[in-house]
């Protein structure tokens, strides 16, 4: 990733990609599976289905908790907000309309496999990260490019593990 000097309110953004050699029907199984995404994650650490859900389908939502180093433990809320089978699966962080972050995966049929997507937006709401801008503002691009080279980081390392397994 490349310092772009962007500011949390300019919403930026993150995407990483791979190929995967299975179909897109069992990389699906595996994107979609958010109790399987703590096993896949360096920093999150465990999802819960709220309301009943029990899979992915707009509007479903589950509790993730996470972990960080300098940030701590924290919990938040996330709603499904695109759901297409074998194709996409999105949840906005916090609120939908306002969220603290969007994440994404997107799937499509590619060399007889799979291009595996996974996209991430920060803010527009305020999130856990805007209290380290509020305590250094003049530092806020550089705490928003380092947290951004994290998500890079882990979301690399979250593919390949999903590649691995759909590749098994």
């Amino acid at each position: 990733m490349e310092w772009t000097g962007a500011r949390y309110a300019d919403k930026p953004t993150v995407e990483v990609r791979t190929w995967v050699a299975a179909s897109p029907e069992r990389v699906w199984k595996l994107v979609s599976d958010v109790e399987l995404m703590p096993d896949l994650s360096d920093e999150l650490q465990s999802i819960e289905w709220l309301d009943g859900a029990a899979r992915p389908a707009v509007g479903a939502r589950f509790v993730g908790r996470s972990k960080h180093d300098a940030l701590g433990e924290w919990a938040t809320t996330s709603t499904v907000v695109e759901c297409v089978p074998e194709r996409v699966f999105a949840w906005a962080v916090e609120d939908p309309e306002h969220p603290t972050a969007v994440w994404r995966f997107v799937l499509e049929p590619r060399h007889g496999g799979t291009e595996l997507t996974e996209w991430m937006q920060m803010g527009p709401a305020r999130s856990g990260l805007s209290f380290a801008i509020d305590r250094m503002p003049e530092k806020e691009q550089k705490i928003v490019f380092v947290r951004m080279r994290e998500f890079e980081r882990n979301m690399t390392a979250t593919l390949e593990r999903i590649k691995k397994l759909a590749e098994s």
